[in-house]
């Protein structure tokens, strides 16, 4: 029976609410900290963590001491069978009618940090509508998708160095924009974000070999909440022939907890009809996308929302891919999505395309926006509905502070 089927009720206060994020059907993983400890291992639940340390020292769950650490990587490179364990052991422990002996911390009373250790990160750009409403702004609609976008997941490798936790400001950042008689020093004017779904590699592979999808499927711990600022000013000026690179380098933010795949498989489902049939190599055997609800907030106002499942290409094909000419991955990459966007303008991923590159503001608690100004605070959010429950990532947020000139 599948786990949406399974009608799970935890002891642990506030888990049972149908609107919290972490009942016990999600579990997701992070590091926290509190007064009086520093980084470790911890599971949400509620408005809680278990101290996974705490639960490791006490012999309530055995992970190789792998959780009293300040990121996740070595518990993650344990491999599937000790998260499905750690996952069955978890639910017992939190189960109604379970000994109330788990060590918890309040989330309020805890500092949350970057999850993993990031050892690479690559982004991608898999919703056809966000590549589409892209391609018809640079190159009109004749030419809006590159002629390869239907065959396989385009991607570039980005900076694992500035990825941050939610919560984290982010600078301005300055740069080359393109003036009227060639480069201008200046601030980023044209600043956006991307609501993008990133996945957590939990396995390392070998250089010189290939990864088929079905096995990228079992590389992946688990997905996190994405924003990919982008300065797009400056990506304008720079992206020919090479594609981004400083446009994209001042920051990318996830959210602290990783939603484990068990956690979405209830939620498993197609995603975007193919145009092509894709090559061997990349052929699923089973859906890889998710019925999940995602959506971002400027100033707490609701800009957009849609669904996962509008994406063309998923996690897993875009791991096959990454690894399709032998490149080794490793425990602690992380692949972005791409920005999700659904058809209308209300379900867009970035403000690139919801202003139409600027030419049509929105109105922003009474403001108008083209794009973000300095003060403005971006949130993301995402969740899969079950009967009476929702497997929530919480927050994914961030501030824009002025530049430093």
């Amino acid at each position: 029976m599948a786990m949406a089927d399974v009608p799970l009720r935890s002891w642990v206060a506030g888990a049972n609410d149908p609107a919290c994020d972490f009942p016990i059907q999600n579990l997701p993983f992070g590091v926290f900290s509190t007064a009086d400890r520093g980084p470790r291992c911890g599971v949400a639940i509620g408005q809680m963590i278990v101290d996974l340390a705490a639960c490791e020292a006490q012999g309530l769950l055995d992970a190789a001491g792998t959780f009293d650490r300040p990121q996740l990587n070595d518990f993650i490179a344990l491999g599937r069978p000790v998260w499905d364990r750690i996952r069955e052991q978890l639910t017992a422990l939190l189960a109604d009618g379970a000994d109330q002996t788990v060590p918890l911390v309040a989330i309020s009373d805890a500092t949350l940090h970057l999850p993993i250790r990031v050892t690479e990160f690559t982004d991608f750009y898999a919703s056809k509508n966000h590549a589409f409403n892209v391609g018809v702004l640079f190159r009109g609609p004749e030419n809006a998708l590159p002629p390869q976008w239907t065959h396989m997941p385009i991607g570039y490798n980005g900076r694992a160095s500035s990825v941050v936790v939610s919560g984290t400001d982010i600078h301005r950042p300055m740069g080359q924009v393109k003036g009227q008689d060639g480069p201008v020093w200046s601030p980023c004017k044209r600043l956006d974000l991307e609501l993008e779904l990133g996945a957590i590699v939990g396995a390392d592979s070998q250089m010189g070999s290939r990864i088929s999808v079905d096995q990228a499927e079992q590389m992946i711990f688990g997905y996190v909440l994405l924003n990919d600022w982008s300065a797009r000013d400056i990506q304008a000026w720079e992206y020919q022939p090479l594609g981004p690179f400083q446009a994209k380098a001042l920051s990318t933010t996830i959210s602290p907890w990783i939603v484990t795949q068990a956690a979405l498989e209830p939620f498993r489902c197609d995603g975007a009809e193919r145009v092509n049939p894709l090559l061997p190599y990349l052929q699923e055997s089973r859906p890889g996308f998710y019925d999940m609800t995602v959506g971002w907030t400027m100033n707490g106002q609701r800009m957009s929302q849609t669904n996962y499942n509008v994406m063309y290409y998923s996690s897993a094909q875009q791991l096959a891919h990454h690894a399709v000419s032998g490149c080794p991955m490793r425990v602690g990459d992380l692949l972005g999505s791409g920005t999700i966007s659904g058809p209308e303008r209300d379900q867009t991923g970035a403000l690139l395309e919801m202003t139409e590159g600027g030419k049509s503001p929105v109105t922003v608690n009474g403001e108008d926006r083209t794009f973000i100004q300095d003060g403005d605070e971006i949130g993301l959010f995402a969740h899969a509905q079950g009967d009476g429950y929702r497997v929530g990532f919480g927050p994914c947020t961030g501030k824009i502070l002025p530049a430093v000139e």
